[in-house]
This record gives structure tokens, sequence and C-alpha cells, in this order.
């Protein structure tokens, strides 16, 4: 199995912990109870879970085009060292951006999307030409 293809089934759990984490800071937050309402008077999220909303919809905004370039690169046979370094600093940048979304060092988490950025470049690239 290619690196890509590893990291894309790695990058579920990674998913999942995401949703984790903004589901529990969640209902922390605004608790068990509520949290099973349709929440039609929902309150403003607190700091925490603010920053989990955040950090989940930011995940998710990039998470497609991961997927679709790790199946591209799978499905075209176009596996290099291009898109092996490419998946694998998409991949580990996401993993630090999670903990650093709740990190107060400016330029951190903006420092941290630019690398996973520059991930998905080098895929894209890899595969691409």
């Amino acid at each position: 199995m290619s690196i890509e293809l590893t990291l894309l089934i790695w990058s579920a759990a990674l998913a999942v912990a995401y949703i984790v984490v903004q589901s529990t800071l969640y209902r922390m937050d605004y608790g068990v109870i509520f949290a099973g309402t349709p929440r039609d008077n929902e309150r403003a999220p607190n700091k925490w879970t603010a920053r989990g909303e955040k950090a989940l919809r930011n995940f998710l905004e990039t998470y497609g085009i991961f997927i679709a370039l790790a199946v591209a690169t799978e499905l075209a046979g176009r596996s290099d060292g291009l898109t092996q370094w490419g998946a694998q600093i998409w991949f580990w940048a996401r993993l630090a951006y999670l903990p650093a979304y709740f990190i107060d060092i400016p330029f951190l988490r903006s420092s941290i999307w630019f690398v996973s950025a520059i991930g998905l470049f080098l895929l894209f690239v890899g595969v691409a030409f």
C-alpha cells in the first residue's frame, strides 16, 4: 500500500479526533441534554467550544482536497517522492494543527496551516504533472 493511501486511511482517524474534540467541548459547554435537542435557542459558545468548532471546520475545508489528491495519486499510479512528501506534510501538519488551535501563540496555528497547504500543493504537482 502506498504512503498516500496509508495516510488517507489514518486521516479518517484524524477526522474522528477532530470530531471528538469538537463534540466533547460542545457537550461540556452546553450540556448533554441541550446537545440532544434541536438547538433552536443556542447561545454563543465559550472560547474553547468556538475553537473546537473552528478547528473542525478548518480541517474539513482541506480534507476533501486531500482525499481527492490521495485517491488520484493511487489511481494514476503516480506515487513518488513528491506526492509522498506532500501527503506526509499535510497529515502531520493537520495533526499538529488541532492542539495548536488551543495554544495562544501568535501565528503558530496559521504557520501550521500554511505548511499543510504546501503538502497539498506538492501532492497536486506530483499527480498533475
